[in-house]
C-alpha cells in the first residue's frame, strides 16, 4: 500500500479506526478497500476488545467511490480481483461493510460531512451510527447508473421498510442527518459524533464484555424472523452467562456500586458460547 489509508489505535479496551484519506474525503480506492477489509478482519479477533468507533478524518466520513481513481484508469483489473470471494462469503467491495457485523463487539460509526454511496454502505455495517444533522447521506449509486452492491441486502433491511429504502434507493437523494436519524438510517444525531461516540463507547466498555458480546450475537442471530430458533438461541446464550465471572462481577458492581474487574474473552470468540 503506497499511502496510509486506515489508522487503528486501541486504548481502554475500545479500537477507533480512522479513514486518514481526508483530503479526497475519505473516497474509495483500491487501497482504500483492502485497508477497510483488513482492518474489520483483524479487530474481529483483536485480544481485549470491547468497542470499535469507526470514523473518518476531515470533514467527511467517506464521499464514497474515488471517481478520478476509475475515470484515471487505476481500477484496471482490480474490479475483477475484487469480487471474488477468496474463501468469505462476501466479495471484497461486500466485506468493507457486512465484515463490521461480524466483529464480535460493538461498532460505533461516527459520521459527519459527506457519507455517500459506499460510503454509506459502509456505514450501514455498524451497529449504531450517530450523525452530524448537517451531514450528506446518500444510497448514491442511481446517481452513476449502477446499484448498491457493497452488502445493502444485509444491512439496509434491519433499518428501513421496504418502501422507504426503494425511494432513497431510485431517487439517490441526498438527506440530512436529521432526515435520517427520523427515517431510522441513522440512531441520533450529535453537533459532535465522534465525541458522542467515544463516550457511548465507554460506556458499554464499562459493562461486561461477555454480555454485550452475547447480545450482539442474540440481536445479528435473530432480530428479522428468530422464530423459534431465536426464542432457543436466547436461553442459550443466558445460560452461557449465568454465574459465570463476568456476570458475578456485574452483580457485585451492581450492588458495591464499585467499578466491576472484568476478564475479557479469547481471541476469536463471538459470544458467551461458540
Amino acid at each position: 500500500m503506497s499511502e496510509e489509508r486506515v489508522k487503528i489505535t486501541i486504548e481502554d479496551h475500545v479500537a477507533e479506526v480512522a479513514m486518514v484519506r481526508s483530503d479526497k474525503h475519505n473516497a474509495l480506492d483500491g487501497d482504500t478497500f483492502d485497508a477497510i477489509a483488513a482492518a474489520a478482519i483483524r479487530l474481529a479477533d483483536e485480544p481485549g476488545l470491547r468497542v470499535v468507533v469507526l470514523h473518518g478524518e476531515g470533514p467527511s466520513f467517506c464521499s464514497g467511490i474515488d471517481v478520478g481513481w476509475l475515470a484515471g484508469g487505476q481500477a484496471e483489473g482490480f474490479g475483477e480481483e475484487a469480487i471474488k470471494r477468496d474463501g468469505f462469503g462476501a466479495n471484497l467491495f461486500q466485506r468493507v461493510a457486512t465484515a463490521w457485523m461480524e466483529v464480535p463487539v460493538p461498532v460505533i460509526a461516527a459520521i459527519q460531512g459527506n457519507c455517500l454511496g459506499g460510503g454509506l454502505q459502509i456505514a450501514l455495517g455498524a451497529d449504531i451510527r450517530i450523525v452530524a444533522p448537517d451531514a450528506r447521506m446518500s444510497v448514491r449509486e442511481v446517481h452513476w447508473g449502477l446499484v448498491p452492491d457493497m452488502g445493502i441486502t444485509a444491512t439496509l433491511p434491519r433499518l428501513l421498510p421496504l418502501d422507504v429504502a426503494k425511494e432513497l434507493t431510485y431517487t439517490g437523494r441526498i438527506i440530512s442527518g436529521e432526515e435520517a436519524a427520523v427515517l431510522g438510517l441513522a440512531t441520533r444525531t450529535s453537533d459532535d459524533p465522534l465525541t458522542a461516540a467515544r463516550e457511548l463507547a465507554a460506556e458499554i466498555a464499562d459493562r461486561s464484555p461477555d454480555a454485550v458480546r452475547a447480545a450482539k450475537k442474540l440481536f445479528e442471530s435473530t432480530w428479522h424472523g428468530g422464530g423459534q430458533a431465536g426464542l432457543e438461541l436466547e436461553s442459550e446464550l443466558q445460560f452461557g452467562l449465568i454465574g459465570k465471572a463476568n456476570q458475578m462481577s456485574a452483580v457485585m458492581a451492581g450492588v458495591s456500586k464499585e467499578p466491576a474487574d472484568f476478564v475479557d474473552p479469547e481471541p476469536g470468540s463471538r459470544g458467551a458460547t461458540r
